[in-house]
């Protein structure tokens, strides 16, 4: 299927690449699961991927980070090829990048305040405790959970896990976010919550983003622009209502559920 040429509204801020994937293929024993797909996402835009389950989406921003190692193609993170870097360079890029997981990946051992001094002990190891315990309380600030600091993940929802997650990455200061069905498992009231709130660190933090969902009320919230993939490449890009309303079927099959 030839890729559609359909209207993108890009905000004139948008004046640089953050992300350049060029003929990306990834495949598992005899299983393709990438056959040439080429991405670039702009500095300060939520990229939205969407696709049928197992067409990639996942492996494609495990690629991103260096999690999956592709067969084919470049990756060119933060005008860096993540191929060719390894060490200190390969893990200067994945500070930059932010990664919350479906599951949001808390330590489970740890109260919320030890899981976000965590990151912060590691990559910014001179920075005093005075200094991490105010960002700690920022970010927990900006995500609503503030009182949850000395919970442990065993005593937060699920929303509320995605939203420690969330702080915990965010922590860091990434200048690009990968999301990764921010909102699967959750009731209606609540995937509009931390929707929102993609859009709020967006604003606040400038982070370039892509997530990937199935989740159309996600999608339409907060994707500046929307790629979907098929049998491994991508085969639409457009706003929300320009494919809603596209002459393919299949594309549309999306936005009609």
């Amino acid at each position: 299927m030839q890729v559609q040429e359909l209207p993108i509204t890009i905000n004139n801020d948008l004046t640089k690449n953050v992300i350049q994937i060029k003929n990306l293929h990834k495949k598992f024993g005899d299983h393709e699961v990438l056959k040439g797909v080429d991405l670039t996402i702009n500095k300060g835009e939520n990229v939205v991927v969407l696709g049928k389950s197992g067409t990639g989406k996942s492996v494609l921003i495990k690629c991103i980070v260096g999690l999956v190692i592709p067969d084919e193609g470049e990756i060119i993170v933060l005008d860096k090829n993540v191929q060719n870097i390894r060490g200190k360079e390969l893990n200067n890029v994945r500070i930059k990048t932010g990664f919350l997981f479906q599951s949001a990946a808390l330590y489970d051992s740890m109260t919320v305040r030890e899981n976000l001094d965590f990151p912060l002990r590691r990559s910014f190891k001179h920075f005093s405790a005075k200094e991490r315990e105010d960002m700690i309380l920022e970010e927990l600030n900006d995500v609503g959970l503030a009182d949850a600091i000395d919970k442990m993940p065993s005593e937060l929802s699920g929303g509320m896990r995605k939203r420690i997650g969330l702080a915990r990455t965010l922590i860091l200061k990434p200048e690009i976010m990968l999301y990764d069905e921010p909102t699967t498992g959750l009731d209606t009231i609540t995937s509009k919550e931390i929707s929102e709130l993609i859009l709020a660190m967006q604003r606040k933090n400038k982070t370039s983003s892509i997530i990937i969902t199935h989740d159309m009320a996600c999608a339409k919230l907060t994707a500046d622009r929307i790629v979907i993939l098929k049998d491994g490449v991508i085969v639409a890009e457009g706003t929300y209502s320009s494919l809603e309303n596209s002459e393919d079927g299949w594309v549309r099959s999306f936005f009609n559920n």
